[in-house]
C-alpha cells in the first residue's frame, strides 16, 4: 500500500513529513512526499491576520487532498483551524513535543528579565500581547517566513532575538541558540503547539485511513488536543486572535488551562478545568464558557473590532 504525503516545503515542514514517512515505512507502507506551496508561504510581507486567518497554511494542500492527488497532509497542529472544511478530518495527532515558547538569539549578553530592553521578532498576536504584559520593555517587530528566513533576518539586524515554539527550534537543531524557555504559567501556547496533525479527505479508502491512524496517532496527545481544539472552536479564535490553551493528562484526569489576552496585554482572562479524560470535548467547551462569561467575550469582540479597523 502506497501513501502519498502532502506537505509544505519549508525545512521544518519537511522534517515533519520525513518523520511521518519513517513511521509509515516501519509499518510496511510505501511512501512518496509531495511538496505544496501555500498562501501563507507566498505572502511574507503581510501579517497573517490581514491575509485572513482561515486556511492560510492549509488551503492549497486541502485542494490536493480533495482531488485525490495526495492521501494525507502533514501539518503543525497549531496551524489547523478549529473547524475544517466539509469532507476533511484530522485522523491522527502525533506525540507532542515540549509545548513551551522560547527566545533564541546569537547575542551572548542578552538579558531577559522584567527590565530587559531589546527588539524581539515575532508575528504572533498571542506572543506580542503576552510580552506586553510580562516583559513590557521588550519591543517587538513582525518577522514572518520559515525558521531559517527568520534567523537570517535576525542576523541582518532586523531584531536582536526571536520568539518561537520550542518544538521547531529543537527539530531544526537550534537549541544552542535558546536564551530563555518561557514559563507555561505566563506563555500558555497556541492550541496544538508541539504536535503534528494528519489530515485526510473523506474520499480516502477507509481501510487505508484506519491503518494510517493506527500507525501515527498518539492517544494521550490526541486526548489533550481534542480538548484544546474544542476550546478553540467554542471561543471562535483564529490565528489572529490571541487565545491560548494547554491540556495535560495524568492517568485518567485531564486538566486544561486557557484563555484570551487583550492586544495591549492589559487584560488576561485565564481559567482551568479538570475532569475525566473521556470528557475531553466537554472540558474544552466548559473552559471556553468560563473564559467567555468572565470577560473573554468582551475582549474577543474588542479584538475583532480592532482587526477589522486596520
Amino acid at each position: 500500500m502506497k501513501i502519498r504525503i502532502g506537505t509544505r516545503g519549508s525545512k521544518l515542514a519537511l522534517w515533519q513529513a520525513y518523520h511521518v514517512e519513517e513511521k509509515l515505512k516501519v509499518a510496511g507502507f510505501e511512501t512518496e512526499i509531495i511538496t505544496i506551496e501555500t498562501k501563507g508561504d507566498k505572502i511574507l510581507d503581510v501579517s497573517i491576520a490581514k491575509i485572513g486567518s482561515k486556511g492560510v497554511f492549509t488551503e492549497e494542500i486541502e485542494d490536493q487532498l480533495a482531488a485525490g492527488q495526495i492521501d494525507i497532509a502533514v501539518h503543525s497542529a497549531k496551524d489547523m483551524q478549529s473547524v475544517l472544511p466539509e469532507g476533511f478530518n484530522l485522523i491522527a495527532f502525533m506525540e507532542r513535543e515540549k509545548a513551551n515558547d522560547v527566545i533564541i538569539s546569537k547575542k551572548d549578553d542578552l538579558l531577559i528579565n522584567r527590565d530587559a530592553s531589546f527588539v524581539l521578532g515575532t508575528s504572533s498576536t498571542r506572543r506580542v500581547a503576552t510580552l506586553k504584559r510580562y516583559y513590557p520593555n521588550i519591543k517587538t517587530i513582525a518577522v514572518r517566513g520559515n525558521l531559517q528566513t527568520r534567523i537570517r533576518k535576525m542576523d541582518e539586524g532586523v531584531c536582536n532575538a526571536l520568539l518561537l515554539a520550542y518544538a521547531g527550534v529543537h527539530r531544526m537543531g537550534y537549541e544552542d541558540m535558546i536564551c530563555k524557555e518561557l514559563s507555561l504559567d505566563e506563555f500558555i501556547p497556541a492550541v496544538g503547539q508541539g504536535s503534528v496533525a494528519i489530515e485526510v479527505h473523506a474520499n480516502l479508502d477507509i481501510d487505508k485511513s484506519s491503518a494510517i491512524r493506527e500507525t501515527l496517532n498518539h492517544t494521550d496527545t490526541e486526548t489533550c488536543l481534542l480538548a484544546e481544539r474544542a476550546f478553540l472552536k467554542a471561543v471562535d479564535g483564529g490565528c489572529s486572535i490571541p487565545v491560548f490553551a494547554i491540556a495535560k493528562l495524568q492517568g485518567t484526569e485531564l486538566e486544561i488551562e486557557g484563555g484570551i489576552i487583550s492586544l495591549d496585554g492589559e487584560e488576561r482572562i485565564c481559567h482551568k478545568v479538570i475532569g475525566h479524560s473521556n470528557e475531553a470535548l466537554n472540558l474544552g467547551e466548559k473552559l471556553a464558557r468560563e473564559v467567555l462569561s468572565s470577560g473573554g467575550e468582551r475582549i474577543l469582540k474588542d479584538i475583532k473590532n480592532q482587526i477589522n479597523e486596520e
